[in-house]
């Protein structure tokens, strides 16, 4: 073999080389995963659960998704609080470089990020916020949690059917609390119901007794009630139960927010008998929601897993079965095209992303609240299956 051939078979073992490293380079990038959440303040329960699910997925997938390990960053925005939420958001793409935003706990929160994944071409995904215009705000934003009309129209068309005729709506006065109003006065009026009254609290530190007792003196047969779950929804229960307004005669329906896990032990035996509206409980009799339900107490013994810990498990499992059809690139515009239409089954049931809207689209479940073994739990009774936001038809 003559010396020109030898430089030229180096050459070509050198150059083969050095593209083969480069490509190993390209694959051991680590993958940032931006969430902002709330993690102090009134709604840190939230974030706590969010986070909660989305670390679990990522044990159970050994923290890496094709090929790329997984890098969390994560961002306190303390609740309402738009302007800390954009400024998160944006510290997390400028200065952090994350490949893909998460969390958003609540809608001005959401909201307020929304130009940030726009102008910044990377994918967003709702873990819980549920404003039904959230996902019109940005062509990068995909959710995962619910809609406030999709989980109310089941529960608006239930009561109709139960000889509900006359319901006092009482709802917190933002995004998700309008919704909540608009879409039960549509569907339960179009069914033969009468609103006799409505009412919109704040957001923040709500006095209640004032709407409890205008409520009461209205006479309904039930109040339709939707406000932040946590401190609000124990204090507007224990209210009703020292008004003894269920002894009156009114009843309580409600999103399922109202007795989710990680309240109903606060709210105690006045949850009783409460008919509700949600895409998870606890309860839910599959195989995937049984392994999860294990693990999540195995991995935090003192917290009940809830439907936001759901979201937080299934924005990773988007995220990672997306990754999987992009073979791990993260590019916005190739990400974003391979999540539409995205389908699996989830501890709480089948579930698929909207390809026009990239809403959710799942199971709404009716409970009621019962003692099972001892514990306060919502048991599913009826369904309605594959169900898309309302609000965007």
């Amino acid at each position: 073999m003559n010396l020109n051939k030898r430089t030229f078979i180096r050459q070509l073992a050198l150059a083969t080389g050095l593209a083969t490293f480069g490509l190993a380079g390209m694959a051991a990038e680590p993958l940032k995963i931006g969430l902002v959440l709330p993690l102090s303040g009134p709604f840190a329960p939230y974030g706590k659960q969010i986070e909660n699910g989305v670390r679990l997925y990522l044990a159970q997938s050994g923290g890496v998704f094709s090929g790329r390990k997984v890098e969390l960053i994560i961002k306190d925005d303390t609740g309402v609080a738009p302007e800390i939420s954009k400024r998160a958001a944006q510290e997390l793409v400028v200065k952090d470089k994350v490949d893909i935003l998460g969390g958003f706990g609540l809608t001005p929160s959401a909201m307020a990020a929304a130009s940030v994944a726009t102008e910044a071409k990377k994918p967003m995904i709702v873990m819980n916020a549920a404003a039904s215009a959230i996902t019109t705000k940005s062509e990068y934003i995909l959710r995962v949690s619910h809609t406030l009309p999709q989980i109310t129209a089941p529960i608006a068309t239930w009561a109709a059917k139960n000889k509900i005729k006359r319901v006092y709506t009482l709802v917190a006065d933002f995004g998700p609390g309008q919704d909540a109003e608009a879409q039960f006065k549509k569907t339960f009026t179009a069914a033969g119901g009468e609103i006799i009254g409505e009412v919109r609290t704040p957001v923040k530190n709500p006095d209640f007794a004032p709407f409890l007792q205008k409520i009461k003196d209205a006479k309904p047969e039930a109040v339709f009630l939707f406000v932040p779950p946590g401190e609000q929804t124990v204090a507007f229960m224990k209210g009703f139960a020292e008004r003894d307004m269920g002894k009156a005669g009114i009843r309580i329906i409600a999103t399922g927010d109202l007795t989710e896990e990680d309240v109903i032990d606060g709210v105690g035996d006045n949850a009783l008998g409460i008919v509700n509206s949600l895409q998870y409980s606890e309860m839910h009799n599959s195989p995937e929601n049984k392994a999860y339900v294990a693990a999540y107490y195995k991995a935090y013994p003192k917290d009940r897993p809830n439907y936001m810990s759901v979201s937080g498990y299934d924005g990773m499992q988007l995220i990672a079965k997306t990754l999987e059809k992009t073979a791990g690139d993260a590019n916005g515009d190739k990400f974003m095209a391979a999540a539409k239409g995205m389908a699996w089954t989830s501890p709480r049931g089948p579930i698929s992303i909207d390809p026009v809207t990239r809403d959710i689209v799942q199971t709404v479940y009716i409970r009621k609240v019962e003692k099972v073994a001892g514990k306060l739990q919502n048991v599913e009774f009826e369904q309605t299956a594959a169900m898309k936001d309302p609000g965007k038809q």
